[in-house]
């Protein structure tokens, strides 16, 4: 007896993942078109985005490249008019842009780096969805979802008070954002991880082994996150099985902030 293959839950939806060069970014897009999306990755890489296109296309899926500065109005809304002209629509959206200033104690925080990390981390999530949701709103409607942090408006650490600011920012953003636009038929929901498998988790001059090492000591689960558990939580918040979901946080973080 054979088993009916499980339908791809995004057939024939278009889906655009900014910071989709590299990391969490990547896993998502190749998680999406593996699930039948057509997807667009964004960001200021060109060289990084079309590795993460390559991977698709040799998995046998569709994707393109579009090079983005999210922090510029512009250029976002530019992005959202490419994924609509070489897809035909934009259903998903997945704001994944950020960026880790040099820790350092709040007062004495480099005016320019915490301009940065507002920057990328907060306006970058804002213009983002700006456009997204104009888009959406006017065709349907969609589903959003915002790479936030544990590191924010569930935990803090001292010397990042940039980021973590940014962060938090980015969960009450998503929160107030879902209350504002799901009469629109936009959906909009966050993802928080915790320590993931990525440069960004990874302390300067440190080696794999210290590293597990690490993380075995600071994360309950005994391990960082591999960036498909993080894709997997993003595909599930985006699709019709979390219809009821609306302005969620779902931290995975390995029970840090159980």
């Amino acid at each position: 007896m054979t088993t009916a293959p499980t339908p791809a839950r995004f057939a024939g939806k278009s889906v655009l993942v900014t910071g989709g060069g590299t990391g969490i970014g990547r896993a998502v897009a190749l998680a999406f078109a593996g699930e039948g999306a057509n997807v667009v990755v964004a960001g200021r890489t060109e060289e990084t985005l079309k590795e993460t296109v390559a991977l698709v296309e040799a998995a046998g899926g569709r994707a393109a490249a579009v090079t983005a500065d999210v922090t510029r109005g512009a250029d976002v809304a530019a992005l959202v008019e490419e994924t609509v002209r070489r897809f035909g629509g934009l259903h998903v959206a997945v704001n994944n842009v950020g960026v880790f200033v040099p820790p350092a104690p709040t007062a004495d925080i480099p005016e320019e780096d915490w301009r940065r990390a507002l920057d990328t981390n907060l306006t970058g999530t804002f213009l983002s969805m700006k456009h997204e949701i104009a888009h959406m709103r006017a065709h349907g409607g969609g589903a959003i979802v915002n790479i936030a942090s544990n590191l924010g408006a569930s935990l803090r650490r001292p010397g990042i008070s940039a980021y973590v600011a940014a962060k938090a920012a980015v969960s009450a953003l998503t929160r107030n954002a879902a209350l504002d636009h799901i009469k629109d038929g936009v959906r909009i929901n966050a993802v928080s991880p915790g320590k993931v498998d990525t440069s960004m988790s990874t302390l300067p001059g440190e080696t794999a082994e210290l590293k597990a090492e690490r993380m075995r000591r600071e994360v309950p689960v005994g391990r960082s996150a591999a960036t498909a558990e993080i894709a997997a939580a993003v595909l599930y918040l985006s699709s019709d099985e979390a219809a009821f979901t609306v302005g969620a946080e779902l931290v995975v973080d390995g029970g840090v902030t159980a």
